[in-house]
C-alpha cells in the first residue's frame, strides 16, 4: 500500500490537475491578500507581509510554470518540472520563514526592540516596491494584529499554509526524484 501511495505522489508532478490546483490556491491567496488592502477593510501591509505575499507569488507562478510543462515529455519538460518543483519548495520555505518571523514580532513581549523596517529590501536589480507598488509597498506595522480568524492572525495562518505546502512540496520532490525504483505491487 505504501508503495502505491509513493507511486501516486511520484505522478503527480507529471498532471495537470495537481499543479492547476496549486495554482488557484496560491493566486486566490494572493488576489485576497490584495482585497483586503485595497478593498473596503484596507489593511495595508507591513514588510514581512510583503515578504509572504511575495513567496506566495513565487508559488503561483512556478505552479503556473508546472502546470505549463505536466503534459509534455522530453527533457526539457522535465527539467522545468524540476525548476518548478525546486521553486515552489524554496518559495515555501522562505514563506514559512517570514510568517513565524512575523508572529514572533506580533506576539513578543516588547514590540520596539523587533521594528520593521519601513520598505521592503529586495534586490537593487528587482526593486518590485517601486515597479509595482499598489502590490508590494509596505504602510503597515508588523506588531499589529488587524485580522484575525478563529483565534489566529494572518501571519500564523500563512505559517500553517506555507508549511503545509512546503511539506507537500518535499514528499512530491523526493517520491518524484525516486519515481523510477518505485514499482507499485497490484
Amino acid at each position: 500500500m505504501f508503495t502505491k501511495i509513493t507511486y501516486c505522489l511520484a505522478n503527480l508532478p507529471l498532471k495537470r490537475l495537481p499543479w492547476l490546483l496549486l495554482a488557484l490556491f496560491s493566486s486566490g491567496l494572493v488576489a485576497y491578500a490584495l482585497y483586503t488592502q485595497h478593498g473596503p477593510e484596507q489593511l495595508w501591509p507591513c514588510v514581512q507581509c510583503i515578504y509572504q505575499r511575495t513567496a506566495m507569488i513565487g508559488i503561483a507562478l512556478f505552479a503556473w510554470l508546472g502546470f505549463a510543462c505536466a503534459p509534455g515529455g522530453g527533457r526539457t519538460s522535465a527539467l522545468l518540472r524540476w525548476f518548478a518543483l525546486v521553486g515552489w519548495l524554496t518559495s515555501a520555505i522562505a514563506g514559512a520563514y517570514s510568517a513565524y518571523y512575523h508572529s514572533w514580532i506580533q506576539t513578543a513581549l516588547n514590540p520596539l526592540f523587533n521594528p520593521c523596517q519601513p520598505h521592503p529590501n529586495f534586490p537593487s536589480w528587482a526593486p518590485l516596491h517601486y515597479w509595482l507598488p499598489q502590490v508590494f509597498d509596505a504602510g503597515g506595522l508588523c506588531g499589529e494584529i488587524d485580522w484575525q480568524w478563529a483565534g489566529l492572525s494572518m501571519p500564523q495562518w500563512l505559517f500553517v499554509i506555507f508549511t503545509t505546502l512546503g511539506t507537500i512540496a518535499l514528499v512530491v520532490s523526493m517520491c518524484y526524484a525516486l519515481r523510477n525504483r518505485i514499482q507499485p505491487s497490484l
